[in-house]
C-alpha cells in the first residue's frame, strides 16, 4: 500500500482543525474557538461515535457478517452508521422524523440505507413515533442490530475516546469552556468527562432550543412538555440514558432563527460551512460569553455542515416563509406582549400553604399561577391540580403548595417571537417568561389574544371605546 494512504475511509476519522472565530467573535472578551467536525468523512461528529460503537458491538458478538444495522436518527447517526456499513457489509435500516431535511434522507439512500419517515408530533412512546418504529423494525427483523444511540453507552464512550482526547491535545490543556448542543447527550458526557478528569475547572455549556426539554430540566430539575422546533439534530423530547446532567456547569437556550441565522453567519463571514446545529452551538457560545464576561478560552463543536441544510437554512425562501429572515413584518416580540399586559407576576413560593394559595387565585380571579424556590421557577400550579389534591380527601389546606407544581408550561424569554409563542400556546397552558433564569413574566392565551386584536386594531380590554 502507497505510504501515506488509509486502507479505508474509516481510518480517516478524526483530526478535524479547531479554527478561531474572528468576525463573529470580534468584541467579546473570551476567545472562541470551534472544532469543525463537519469535516469529518460521513460529514458530522457522530462518526466518531458510530465507529467506536459498532467496533463494541462486534466485539461482543451483537453484530455478525452480513447482519442489519437499524437506528432512529435525525441523520447524522444514520450516515456515520451508513459509511461503516458500506465498507464492512453490512444492511441499514433507518427510521427518521418528517422534519428532517430531503438532503439527509438522499444521503441515507445514496449509501444503500433503507429510510422509514415517521411524523415528528407525536409523543416518544406513541407507536407512530420514529424511537418506536426503529425499536419495533429491530425486535421483526433477523440478524439485526439496533443502535440505540440515545441509551447506549458506547455513545459517549466513543466521544470520550477520540473527541475528548483529541480537543484536549488541540488546546494543550489550555480549554476553559466547552460548548456543544444537547441532543442525545452523548457528546456531552463523553468529552465532558474526559476534559474535567484532567482540568476539573473547564467549564460544561450546554446548548438547548426552544421546544425542547433539557434547559428545564437542568435549571428546576424539572420534566416540562417539549414543542415542535425547526433545527435539527439538536434538543430532545425525552431524557435519554446517555444524558448526564450532572455534568453541565450551565445551559443556554437558543430559537430557531438565531441557530439558522448564526450558520448562515458562520459561512459567510467566517468561512465555515456549517449547518442549524452548528449555528446553535456559536449562538449559544456567544450568548455564554457575553454573560460571563470572561476572558477565557471557549471551544465550540460544530457538529455538521451545511451542504445537508441547502433546501431549508440556506434557502431564503424557507426562512422567508417560516419567518426567520429580518425583512419579513412578524409578530412582534414577547417584550411586546409584557408591555401590554402591564401587569406584575403573580406567583406564589413554594413554602405557601394551599390555603393561601387558593385565596390569592380568587382574589387576582386567575386559574393558574408559578412556584417559585427562592428565585427559581418550581413548576405551575392550577385549578385542575388543586381540585384534584382536595378532592382526594387526604390532604389538608395547611400543607404546603409545593408538591402541587407542575410542569405543563412552556418557557420562552423576552426575545423570543410572539409566531413561536402562538405555536407553543396551542399545547401548553401558560408561557412563563424567564429573563436570566429569573421569572419576568407570564402569557396565557387571552393575553396573546389580546395583543394580536390590538395589533390589528381592536381595543384592549383596558382601553375605552370612543363615544358614538
Amino acid at each position: 500500500m502507497l505510504k501515506g494512504a488509509r486502507a479505508n475511509i474509516l481510518e480517516a476519522i478524526g483530526h478535524t482543525p479547531l479554527v478561531k472565530l474572528n468576525r463573529l467573535g470580534h468584541g467579546l472578551p473570551a476567545a472562541i474557538y470551534v472544532k469543525c467536525e463537519y469535516l469529518n468523512p460521513g460529514g458530522s461528529m457522530k462518526d466518531r461515535m458510530t465507529l467506536h460503537l459498532v467496533n463494541q458491538a462486534e466485539a461482543r458478538g451483537e453484530l455478525s457478517p452480513g447482519g442489519t444495522i437499524i437506528e432512529a436518527t435525525s441523520g447524522n447517526t444514520g450516515a456515520g452508521l451508513a459509511m461503516i456499513a458500506a465498507v464492512r457489509g453490512y444492511h441499514c435500516v433507518f427510521v427518521m422524523p418528517d422534519k428532517m431535511s430531503t438532503e439527509k434522507i438522499a444521503s441515507l439512500r445514496a449509501w444503500g440505507a433503507r429510510v422509514v419517515v415517521c411524523p415528528t408530533a407525536v409523543e416518544p412512546e406513541d407507536p407512530r413515533s420514529y424511537y418506536s418504529v426503529a425499536k419495533r423494525l429491530a425486535e421483526q427483523t433477523s440478524n439485526s442490530f439496533y443502535a440505540n444511540q440515545y441509551h447506549n453507552q458506547d455513545n459517549p464512550g466513543g466521544h470520550y475516546r477520540s473527541t475528548g482526547p483529541e480537543i484536549w491535545e488541540d488546546t494543550n490543556g489550555e480549554i476553559d469552556v466547552f460548548v456543544a448542543g444537547m441532543g442525545t447527550g452523548g457528546t456531552m458526557a463523553g468529552v465532558g468527562r474526559y476534559l474535567k478528569e484532567r482540568k476539573p475547572s473547564v467549564k460544561l455549556v450546554g446548548v438547548d432550543p426552544v421546544g425542547s426539554l433539557y434547559y428545564d430540566y437542568v435549571k428546576s430539575a424539572r420534566l416540562t412538555k417539549p414543542f415542535t422546533y425547526k433545527v435539527e439534530g439538536i434538543g430532545e423530547d425525552f431524557l435519554p440514558s446517555t444524558f448526564d446532567p450532572k455534568l453541565l456547569d450551565d445551559i443556554v437556550r437558543v430559537n430557531d432563527e438565531e441557530c439558522f441565522l448564526t450558520a448562515r453567519d458562520l459561512v459567510r463571514m467566517e468561512g465555515l460551512y456549517a449547518g442549524g446545529s452548528s449555528g446553535a452551538a456559536v449562538a449559544g457560545a456567544i450568548k455564554y460569553a457575553r454573560q460571563s464576561g470572561k476572558a477565557e478560552n471557549i471551544v465550540v463543536l460544530l457538529p455538521d455542515g451545511a451542504a445537508k441544510y441547502l433546501s431549508k437554512v440556506f434557502n431564503d425562501e424557507w426562512l422567508r416563509e417560516n419567518g426567520f429572515l429580518g425583512d419579513v413584518h412578524g409578530l412582534g416580540f414577547v417584550s411586546d406582549v409584557l408591555e401590554l399586559r402591564q401587569r406584575p407576576v403573580i406567583s406564589a413560593r413554594a413554602t405557601d400553604r394551599v390555603r393561601d394559595v387558593i385565596g390569592m387565585m380568587k382574589d387576582h380571579g386567575i386559574s393558574q399561577m408559578p412556584v417559585l424556590q427562592g428565585n427559581e421557577l418550581l413548576g405551575l400550579v392550577t385549578e385542575v391540580a388543586l381540585l384534584r389534591y382536595l378532592a382526594s380527601g387526604d390532604h389538608s389546606l395547611s400543607s404546603t403548595v409545593a408538591a402541587l407544581a407542575e410542569g405543563d408550561y412552556a418557557t420562552v424569554t423576552p426575545e423570543t417571537r410572539v409566531e413561536l409563542v402562538q405555536g407553543l400556546l396551542v399545547d401548553a397552558r401558560i408561557a412563563l417568561v424567564l429573563d436570566k433564569g429569573e421569572l419576568v413574566g407570564v402569557v396565557t392565551k387571552i393575553d396573546l389574544i389580546e395583543y394580536l386584536a390590538k395589533k390589528y386594531g381592536a381595543p384592549s380590554r383596558t382601553s375605552k371605546s370612543p363615544p358614538k
